[in-house]
């Protein structure tokens, strides 16, 4: 049975994956029986979603919200209470083999006076659970970038030049956000708008990052500075 469902896994696009040696017969039945009740809610999602190219697991209670605007790729998993508003300029598009764990929340739009411009998630990206991505600049995820668990990442900011008006009634600005591929962003991360973290970065975590980061580089702290290069 172990050897089945590796090679259905495999088939699916995890090359080279191979289930662990500690979980027993009757875990495996557990886990197997879960994920068909995902994949018959993802049949249904599938006939709503703008575009869908292959299997989609959907975990319990996941709200995707304007599903008009949502492409899926291949053997996307989207967890438990997942929650996906993509009312946008230009919606959401998820890659193939990509992982939305639970509890995490992409936010497309927040007042429809002025509509976010839309995120590209690559392919396989993993977003780890109670991850908040605010979409109001464009947000661009390529692939192979893992999220750890309560990462935040914003794409807009309010001005505020004027002390002698409220923040909330002097519009705001927006430049977006761009994580390059092979990026590890470290839990309780904060990625704030403007920024672009170059390919292969590390980012420690707990660190708040308010400028570009080069490629190859591992970074820290609040704000984020530079520790060390990878080459």
């Amino acid at each position: 049975m172990r050897s089945l469902i590796n090679k259905i896994i495999q088939k699916l696009g995890k090359e080279n994956y191979s289930i662990d040696e500690g979980v027993n017969y009757y875990d495996l039945i557990f886990i197997v029986l879960n994920r068909f009740n995902e994949f018959f809610r993802g049949i249904i999602i599938r006939l709503l979603v703008k575009e869908s190219n292959g299997i989609l697991f959907i975990g319990k209670k996941a709200e995707l919200k304007f599903k008009n605007k949502i492409k899926i790729g291949k053997s996307v998993t989207i967890g438990d209470y997942v929650l996906i508003n993509a009312l946008s300029r230009n919606g959401v598009i998820i890659g193939n083999n990509t992982s939305i764990l639970r509890n995490t929340i992409i936010e497309c739009t927040g007042v429809i006076r002025n509509l976010g411009e839309g995120i590209v998630i690559g392919n396989n990206v993993g977003i780890a659970q109670n991850c908040f991505i605010q979409v109001r600049g464009e947000v661009i995820i390529e692939d192979n970038v893992i999220l750890g668990p309560n990462v935040s990442i914003f794409s807009e900011n309010h001005n505020f030049g004027n002390p002698d008006l409220p923040v909330n009634v002097q519009g705001e600005n927006r430049k977006g956000v761009k994580i390059e591929c092979g990026v590890w962003i470290g839990t309780r991360s904060v990625i704030l708008d403007g920024v672009t973290i170059g390919k292969h970065s590390i980012v420690a975590a707990g660190s708040v990052v308010n400028k570009d980061i080069q490629p190859y580089s591992i970074v820290g702290g609040v704000p984020a500075k530079l520790i060390k290069m990878r080459k």
